[in-house]
C-alpha cells in the first residue's frame, strides 16, 4: 500500500496522522510552520481517505501496519508520531506492536480506549450507498468550520469511501491500549480542544491524560483543532 503524502523538510522526522472524516489536508498549515522550525514533516492520507488508495479493511489496526510499511519505504528507523481524532488509534497500535520506532507521541483529541465518538459517525455508518452522493453536501453543511476537508468525498464514488471508511471504525481494537502504551514508556503528550464537543476535554482528554501519567495542554479550538488553531498546535509541537 502506497500512501499518498506530503514530505517537507527535513531534520527529525515527524509523522502527522489525521483522523475521520479528513485527510492530510488537517495538517495543511502544521506541515510548513513545523519544517521552517527545522522538522521532517510527513502527512500521509490513510488508506481509503484523501489521495490514498481504497482496500478492503481501513481499520486502525490495518492503517498502524501501512504506515510502518511507510516509515520503511522511507528507511526512517524513528519518528515523533502526530496524531488526531481515530488516527490516534492507528498511532497508538503502532507505537505497542513497535515502540523502538516511536521517538514521542502526541495525541490531539483523541480516542481513549474504546471510546471513538462513535455516536457522531452513526448516522455515516447507516447512509444508504444508493444516496452515497447526498452525504458530502450533508457533512459540509454540518461541519461547517471543515468544510474544505470534506471536498475528497464529494460524488458518489467519494461518499461512498466514507461510508466504507466509516463501516471500518473498531472500538474494539484499542481496548486495553492505554496501560499497554504506558508500559512502552514511550514519552506522550496530550492536546486538546477547548470546545471539543465530540470527544469532551472532561470526560475523555483528562481521563486519557491521567492514565497515561501526563497532563494535557489545551487550546483555544475545537475538535479539528490542527485546522481551526494551527499554529497554536505547531508551537506546541515545536516547544
Amino acid at each position: 500500500m502506497r500512501l499518498a503524502r506530503d514530505d517537507c523538510g527535513s531534520g527529525l522526522p515527524v509523522l502527522l496522522v489525521h483522523g475521520f472524516p479528513t485527510s492530510r489536508r488537517l495538517w495543511k498549515d502544521v506541515v510548513p510552520a513545523l519544517a521552517a522550525a527545522g522538522f521532517r514533516a510527513i502527512a500521509p492520507d490513510l488508506a481509503g481517505y484523501g489521495e490514498s488508495p481504497d482496500a478492503g479493511d481501513v481499520g486502525m489496526e490495518s492503517q498502524a501496519r501501512w504506515l510502518l510499511e511507510m516509515l520503511d519505504e522511507l528507511g526512517l528507523a524513528q519518528v515523533s508520531v502526530v496524531a488526531h481524532d481515530v488516527g490516534t488509534a492507528a498511532a497508538q497500535i503502532l507505537a505497542v506492536r513497535e515502540p523502538k520506532r516511536v521517538r514521542r507521541l502526541v495525541l490531539i483529541d483523541g480516542v481513549h480506549e474504546t471510546e471513538w465518538a462513535m455516536s457522531g459517525v452513526s448516522s455515516i455508518v447507516g447512509w444508504d450507498p444508493a444516496q452515497a452522493a447526498r452525504l458530502q453536501p450533508v457533512l459540509a453543511r454540518k461541519l461547517r468550520a471543515i468544510r474544505e476537508l470534506l471536498e475528497p468525498y464529494a460524488g458518489e464514488t467519494g461518499g461512498n469511501r466514507l461510508i466504507h471508511a466509516a463501516r471500518c471504525l473498531e472500538p474494539r481494537q484499542t481496548a486495553g491500549m492505554t496501560a499497554r502504551l504506558r508500559a512502552t514508556g514511550i514519552p506522550v503528550q496530550v492536546i486538546w480542544g477547548a470546545e471539543d464537543a465530540w470527544l469532551p476535554l472532561e470526560t475523555i482528554g483528562r481521563p486519557l491524560a491521567a492514565e497515561l501519567g501526563t497532563g494535557v495542554k489545551v487550546l483555544p479550538g475545537g475538535h479539528f483543532l490542527p485546522f481551526e488553531n494551527p499554529s497554536a498546535v505547531a508551537r506546541e509541537l515545536i516547544e
